[in-house]
């Protein structure tokens, strides 16, 4: 049996090669001008406009040290890593801004994706979307992706630079993956460059689809003022 360590550290080996692959593929569509899922009836919508000046400072500063390494040291071998180190570094930084350009928030006939790089990629039905709405919100760290668990319900809150910009509340609790394993989530808050757009194309989408469950009449059903499960609704 393996045990917990050894599961955490392979866990941990595993994330990191998917992120590296992540960022070289994002380096390959970012070179071909091309926005990952986007096709026929597909609307993307960027996120990476706030954060992409920080990044590119990040970057900047990082293809400055690769000469400045060079005049500095006088040791040939030494030099010579200085160099591949740099040179991989300053292209994981490029393929990193390059991921959150490509891998954009998708719309599409039959479902909602919340995106955010290679780390995160949530697909949602619309059967199973209450509303989307543009709401401004924040979060207390620096996490890209922060989880509240309350009593009945749990929040994600996929930001960017602590930054949220509209919020996707469900019908029900909906398991999606996450980097710390899969979770039953009642709402997603997301940044987004336009909300307004967004909400706009979401909401077309919205009153489109057929959907599973009835919204409750608090006029006519009696245990719909109790709560949803009460109704036989799961509860979110």
């Amino acid at each position: 049996m393996i045990s917990r360590p050894a599961q955490r550290a392979f866990g941990l080996a595993r994330w990191l090669v998917r992120l590296e692959v992540g960022i070289w593929r994002s380096l390959f569509f970012w070179s071909i001008r091309r926005i990952q899922g986007l096709g026929p009836g597909v609307r993307a919508f960027p996120y990476a406009r706030d954060v992409s000046p920080l990044l590119m400072a990040f970057i900047f500063v990082s293809a400055l040290e690769l000469p400045v390494a060079h005049l500095l040291v006088p040791w040939e071998p030494v030099r010579f890593v200085l160099l591949i180190v740099g040179v991989w570094g300053l292209l994981w930084m490029i393929g990193f801004l390059a991921s959150m350009r490509v891998f954009q928030h998708l719309i599409t006939d039959t479902s909602l994706r919340v995106r955010n790089g290679t780390r995160l990629d949530i697909e949602l039905d619309w059967k199973d979307i209450d509303t989307v709405r543009a709401v401004r919100g924040s979060v207390p760290t620096n996490k890209v992706v922060h989880v509240e668990d309350r009593e009945h319900s749990t929040t994600v809150r996929v930001a960017v630079l602590k930054q949220t910009r509209a919020v996707v509340e469900l019908r029900r609790a909906a398991t999606v993956d996450l980097p710390d394993g899969p979770t039953a989530v009642c709402a997603i808050h997301l940044y987004v460059d336009a909300p307004a757009a967004f909400v706009a194309a979401a909401q077309e989408h919205l009153a489109a689809a057929p959907h599973g469950l009835p919204a409750p009449d608090l006029k006519h059903d009696p245990s719909a003022g109790v709560g949803r499960e009460a109704s036989g609704f799961p509860v979110c």
